[in-house]
């Protein structure tokens, strides 16, 4: 349904709204705002793209002396957020961030997925669908209302309460996810202690990515009423499960047709499948940096807590890097299981339709599926079927990330720069600090 200016002037007088969130996102993935008050002024302001806001702080933006940008509203995006406080009721919109000349900035997350959406109708493709599956942590505060690490479940896949007592708490989470537009699918506790997950509907891409921001919002906002911490951290506990954002994928083509579906193909996929996937897996070494894209990323992508770290894909297994659930028809789709939530939703969709649609537009052939578990394979027997690794490190994965044409373009140069820059900071922090488990196992030894 199309929002216009209308609509958002009537919301605005018929539920009292008095401020006004115009949100968007930094290359890292966080979600920022400038809040206004919700007055004529500011709505004709927000209508005629002229809100205007200082770019030099937000990271990877742009430099100090060229600071101005401008926030233009997606429409679409608007929301009213069904919470509020004595100074009054709060709704937002979503924004593109564009120069002062009136073109779109070079380092919107945003505006980098919409590019390549325009490079994918270009192949003929009409849309991107994305069915997005991420999990979080729930810890409960201290008295400073700081996150601990104490969860308050002791639930595990799929239990019941009251072993799982942050139901209420996720039941919230949904009857808010509804209110505001969500098609929510699913919601249940996870296999960790105080890890549950919430899955929505699959939408074209940019709305699930908008979706995803608005989701981690709501889920940290509703998690600090009920006295507990989210985190969508990759990897917040050792020795049990980390948190995945699982990304089911599929093409759709000018008529309405799942461009993956072929009841004649092979494991009924077309060849655009096929391909897409081929595309994937030469890519994905490269674009992980992109997907997971912190040190603690690496935390969770190792053997023996159901996160893949093996190149290679299949039907019903769930050990590769890319699985293809059963379901046909238009709900043929290829879940890739790497992805994780730290990651930027616009930056990874961006490198991940790059990667798809390369294989397509040069019909690469994806190699044999893996339906046998690859966790217990030797490695030898991973060797003998093409079957490689995932980077180890953050370190790896951003050198990876610089030699490969394809997700570089998809990323555009300022990202890229800006992007590469920040995750070396962060690695030489990582690297330079001394941790506990140094200490317990160097001090004495030596």
């Amino acid at each position: 349904m199309t929002i216009t200016a209308a609509d958002i002037r009537r919301d605005v007088k018929e539920k009292d709204i008095k401020f006004l969130r115009l949100m968007f996102t930094d290359i890292l993935g966080t979600l920022k705002n400038v809040e206004v008050p919700a007055t004529d002024e500011q709505l004709d302001k927000l209508f005629e793209n002229k809100m205007m806001f200082d770019g030099s702080s937000i990271e990877g933006f742009v430099r100090i002396n060229e600071s101005d940008m401008y926030l233009y509203p997606d429409l679409d995006t608007w929301i009213v957020f069904p919470w509020g406080d004595e100074y009054g009721k709060v709704a937002g919109v979503i924004c593109d961030v564009y120069t002062p000349e009136g073109e779109p900035f070079a380092g919107d997350p945003r505006g980098v997925l919409k590019r390549n959406l325009k490079s994918m109708e270009k192949l003929g493709f009409k849309s991107f669908n994305l069915g997005p599956e991420p999990e979080f942590f729930l810890f409960k505060l201290n008295e400073n209302d700081e996150p601990t690490l104490e969860v308050n479940d002791k639930g595990g896949y799929f239990d019941l309460a009251p072993t799982d007592l942050a139901g209420n708490t996720r039941r919230e989470i949904v009857n808010v996810l509804t209110d505001l537009g969500f098609e929510v699918e699913a919601s249940h506790h996870e296999v960790a202690i105080g890890q549950h997950e919430i899955d929505f509907k699959y939408t074209n891409a940019l709305k699930a990515c908008d979706n995803i921001q608005i989701f981690k919002l709501v889920v940290k906002t509703i998690a600090r009423k009920h006295g507990l911490h989210a985190t969508f951290m990759a990897k917040p506990v050792h020795g049990i499960n980390g948190s995945g954002m699982h990304c089911n994928m599929s093409l759709f083509t000018e008529d309405g047709a799942n461009a993956f579906a072929d009841p004649t193909g092979d494991m009924g996929l077309s060849d655009v499948a096929h391909s897409f996937i081929a595309g994937l897996l030469k890519h994905a070494y490269n674009f992980t940096a992109i997907t997971n894209p912190t040190v603690n990323s690496y935390k969770r992508l190792v053997p023996g807590y159901e996160a893949p770290v093996y190149v290679a894909w299949a039907g019903r297994n769930r050990s590769p890097l890319i699985r293809v659930p059963a379901s046909r028809g238009l709900s043929t789709r290829v879940e890739l299981r790497a992805v994780d939530p730290t990651a930027n939703p616009y930056l990874a969709l961006a490198v991940l339709l790059a990667a798809g649609l390369d294989g397509v537009e040069h019909k690469l052939e994806a190699p044999e599926a893996i339906e046998s578990n690859i966790y217990v394979m030797t490695e030898e027997e991973r060797k003998a079927h093409g079957i490689t690794d995932l980077p180890s490190t953050l370190h790896n994965a951003v050198k990876a990330l610089r030699e490969d044409t394809i997700v570089t373009e998809a990323l555009g140069e300022h990202v890229l720069v800006n992007f590469v820059e920040a995750k070396r900071i962060e690695w030489a922090s990582y690297a330079q600090f001394v941790s506990q488990w140094e200490i317990d196992n160097y001090l004495e030894l030596y």
